[in-house]
């Protein structure tokens, strides 16, 4: 334990201890009848207690505006986009009904706002221009074995005719050579046209590879009779000529099996100032669980997810580029599990911590390393512990962000395993040979932790469940700072509200720090009450905001080039002794890669604070960006918007 932390914790036990010995020196049976509870309530609200620990509130919002979030950005205008699409909710899916609301966290305002599609489940991050770009979403809900009527799964049609790729429209019926039995394509598909291979050496012409095509079929009729048990050749019917010739599909056991959800190509930017979506090039893949990264270049990655028939994107990464609005696939093929932690490096190559959200092989991309996306080459980081439950693990890139270390904290295994870690494992990739070690320990083990940067470099890690979707009354009731000058945990006060499965946090300019949603799969410890979606927010104030004054900026620019200077100005700045430019998170499903907290060199002349933005653009990616000064105290002002070009 730091000097700090255990200084800390010496108040607390004391002003604990004074406390009840105050009260049971007065009246013994009045304090045995104040209860543990009003007790408790009395002790976490003392101005000394809150000095120490902080303080959680529950914001509750009225019953008209309320809402399943799954998704939450800060805007550059303060407020903050929550996003639930259909909410996991399939009544909710079937009636279209899509959800969005803008909150104004200081003056309190709620508004809804028009959602043209189902971004359940969708991929998002911050743009440039200060929109926030999303991506991706439900086409279809999961059905679980038992609620499947007809059988169905996946066609591979292939197009054997060099000369030209053929579309197939939704409602193609193919019927099996072998068993006889006809499935109905659910959605149109282009077959691209097949390649021709030549000898290398002899420039011989050798045969043509079929263009290929996925879609998704279902059985005419419900009933387990048209299950089909083994692999089949299947004629397509209305096709003629050469077209009947060349084109057919082949399909494996096509049965009454779970269906995972199917995603949608969708792509909108979210204007904060109209505040609207407005639509953009859709994807060329369908993506359920993607994750966006600004890259390099300022085009955005687009990875992983579930495609338009439920299967896992099979490593077609694509770009958006926001000068032109539209998505270009990768060159080359690379997969990982859903909702991968993807972070840009300041040598512009890409991190992967190993940290996901869930579907995808357990044997396929959940390596952590370092990933070169021009060369697709992949280098992989040693030293992972508990490397097989990264599932549900957050990633946080530690501030500051020149340090370049990461923190990868808690996970579970795979699928709806009970596994969960305690870990926490830290790589410093300005190392000569990166490789992961042991940071301190949590408590419990911890699936769905939430991790948000603080303007005092401390990292607020919180809730969480020991297992899947809180499974067996398993939500973890605690916070910690964590310290990354020393290296360890320090226990602040105990949130009001369980976070597991659709839960995340976020940093918000006042210094506060903001948590939203949670999905219990049931509601008890003997799993028989279903869950129901926690639909409160809940604000945490850190123990900073708790002293006696806080440090003020004001004035300045609005904006300053990467390299360049700007004059804030501040009455405090004579005790100002840290400046960090922090990028707005974009939070769903543990993975929020935006969120980076940059070290600034300043120079201080009078009431005058003078800050420099580093050059490295990878460093500081173009974007807006809250700008907090602490003091000697550690207290951080409010946050001043600066836009970096």
């Amino acid at each position: 334990m730091n000097d700090r932390a255990g200084r800390r914790r010496a108040r607390r036990l004391a002003i604990g201890t004074a406390v009840v010995l105050a009260l049971a020196g007065m009246n013994g049976p009045w304090l045995y009848r104040f209860g543990t509870a009003k007790y408790h309530q009395y002790q976490i609200n003392k101005p000394e207690y809150k000095a120490e620990n902080g303080k959680w509130e529950i914001v509750q919002f009225p019953e008209k505006y309320r809402q399943n979030t799954i998704h939450a950005a800060l805007l550059r205008t303060g407020k903050v986009l929550l996003v639930a699409g259909s909410g996991n909710n399939q009544d909710n899916f079937d009636a279209k009904k899509f959800d969005t609301r803008i909150w104004d966290p200081v003056k309190g305002t709620i508004k809804k706002v028009p959602t043209p599609s189902d971004l359940f489940c969708t991929g998002h991050t911050q743009l440039a221009n200060g929109n926030l770009l999303i991506a991706g979403g439900t086409k279809r809900y999961e059905k679980l074995k038992g609620d499947v009527t007809k059988a169905g799964g996946l066609m591979i049609v292939h197009n054997e005719n060099p000369d030209q790729p053929i579309t197939l429209p939704a409602g193609t019926k193919f019927t099996g050579k072998e068993n006889g039995k006809t499935f109905v394509s659910k959605d149109p598909v282009v077959v691209e046209r097949a390649k021709k291979v030549f000898d290398k050496a002899t420039g011989k012409f050798l045969r043509n590879d079929p263009g290929l095509g996925r879609i998704y079929v279902e059985a005419q009729k419900s009933g387990a009779k048209y299950e089909t048990g083994t692999q089949d050749n299947y004629r397509i019917q209305g096709l003629t000529g050469t077209d009947a010739r060349n084109t057919y599909g082949i399909a494996q056991k096509l049965a009454l099996d779970k269906k995972d959800f199917q995603g949608i190509r969708d792509a909108f930017e979210f204007d904060p100032v109209a505040e609207k979506y407005i639509k953009v090039d859709p994807m060329k893949e369908a993506r359920w669980y993607p994750t966006l990264t600004t890259l390099s270049d300022g085009k955005i990655l687009s990875v992983s997810g579930l495609d338009d028939i439920g299967q896992l994107v099979p490593g077609k990464n694509e770009v958006f580029d926001p000068k032109t609005k539209k998505w270009t696939y990768l060159s080359k093929i690379r997969q990982f599990p859903t909702y991968p932690a993807l972070f840009l490096m300041q040598n512009g190559k890409v991190f992967y911590s190993g940290s996901n959200a869930g579907y995808g092989p357990d044997n396929v991309g959940r390596d952590p390393g370092i990933w070169d996306v021009a060369s697709n080459k992949f280098t992989k980081i040693p030293g992972l512990s508990d490397a097989k439950e990264m599932e549900t693990s957050g990633t946080v890139l530690l501030p500051p962000a020149q340090d370049e270390k990461f923190m990868v904290i808690g996970g579970g295994g795979v699928g709806e395993s009970k596994l969960s870690s305690n870990r926490t494992r830290i790589v410093d990739m300005k190392a000569d040979s990166p490789k992961f070690v042991d940071g301190p320990t949590l408590e419990k083990g911890t699936r769905y932790p939430q991790a948000s940067i603080l303007p005092d470099d401390s990292v607020l890690v919180s809730g969480g469940s020991e297992d899947y979707r809180g499974r067996g009354d398993s939500n973890i009731l605690q916070a910690r700072l964590y310290h990354p000058d020393t290296n360890t945990f320090e226990s602040v006060a105990d949130p009001l509200v369980g976070r597991n499965y659709h839960s995340g946090s976020l940093l918000l300019p006042d210094g506060r720090v903001m948590f939203f949603g949670s999905d219990s799969l049931y509601g008890d410890k003997a799993n028989t009450k279903p869950g129901v979606f926690e639909q409160r927010i809940e604000i945490y104030t850190p123990p900073y905001l708790y002293r006696d004054s806080r440090p003020s900026l004001s004035g300045g620019p609005q904006t300053i080039a990467r390299g360049a200077s700007g004059t804030f100005t501040s009455p405090q700045a004579s005790v100002i002794k840290k400046v960090r430019l922090i990028r707005p998170s974009a939070s769903t499903h543990v993975t929020d890669v935006d969120q980076r907290s940059v070290e600034l060199k300043f120079t201080v002349s009078g009431d005058k604070v003078k800050v420099t933005v580093p050059e490295n653009k990878n460093l500081v990616q173009s974007g807006w960006y809250m700008l907090f000064v602490d003091d000697d105290q550690g207290t951080p002002s409010k946050a001043q918007w600066v836009r970096v070009p």
